[in-house]
């Protein structure tokens, strides 16, 4: 474990200077982008190395997932402050296990599950179970693959209306997906979550849409040209043969 720890410890580095130059190339700063390691296929103990190499943000895929993950680290003791978000498909039937234990929720795909997990968060803020509201970001299908999940953009335009008035979610910002293997289309598709937030927070005004959750691990650095807040890595965090390109 102390070889993969070191070769992890190794990628971040990697990893972090190519997010800093992909923010000063776009005249951000890097302190604008949290970098989120995807822990969706690996256990406990590569969660720990990662942690060890400096990750404090965790992303899962499936409930039971973040669950068991949760309660592992719990056994650990003097661990530093960390969060897990929920960045997977989300099913109503597992909301209840995901309210509580996920930081943030990227996946509300559409005003359904935005109404089922505000409903549900509000009978626990209600029962005192849930200090306020359920974070969450709203999943857009900017390139209109068939494939992907989340509300077509023209959709989400007409939906905010009603989404705002939600009072078990807290809004925080949008979330997509690129198509993969070319950057160029990758970098439109963050282009176009860009200029979508940028519209609903000026006919919004009172929502705080800071959050661009966008890039993973074969187009990050695009996304963080484009403005992204967020990306999510997977492979390349946790998988030393990965290679970056």
């Amino acid at each position: 474990m102390e070889e993969y720890l070191e070769a992890i410890r190794s990628r971040r580095a990697s990893i972090m200077g190519r997010v800093a130059a992909a923010a000063e190339r776009a005249g951000r700063s890097v302190e604008d982008v949290k970098v989120m390691a995807v822990s969706k296929t690996v256990d406990v103990p590569q969660v720990l190395a990662a942690i060890e190499a400096g990750y404090r943000l965790f992303g899962e895929n499936r409930p039971q997932e973040l669950v068991r993950k949760l309660e592992g680290l719990a056994l650990v003791p003097k661990l530093p402050e960390l969060s897990f978000d929920m960045i997977g498909n989300l099913q109503k039937n597992k909301i209840n296990t995901v309210l509580g234990r996920a930081t943030c929720i990227h996946s509300i795909s559409s005003a359904h599950l935005a109404e089922a997990v505000s409903a549900r968060a509000e009978r626990r803020m209600d029962e005192g179970a849930m200090a306020g509201p359920q974070a969450v970001l709203l999943e857009v299908n900017v390139s209109g693959e068939a494939s992907k999940s989340g509300f077509e953009p023209d959709e989400l335009r007409r939906s905010m209306a009603e989404l705002v008035e939600l009072r078990g979610i807290r809004i925080q910002g949008l979330m997509t997906m690129a198509p993969q293997g070319d950057k160029d289309i990758a970098r439109s598709t963050f282009e176009g979550l860009r200029e979508l937030r940028d519209e609903l927070a000026d006919s919004h005004p009172e929502l705080d849409l800071a959050e661009l959750s966008c890039g993973m691990s074969e187009d990050f650095e695009e996304a963080v040209l484009e403005g992204s807040t967020l990306i999510r890595l997977g492979r390349v965090v946790f998988d030393p043969a990965f290679t970056l390109k």
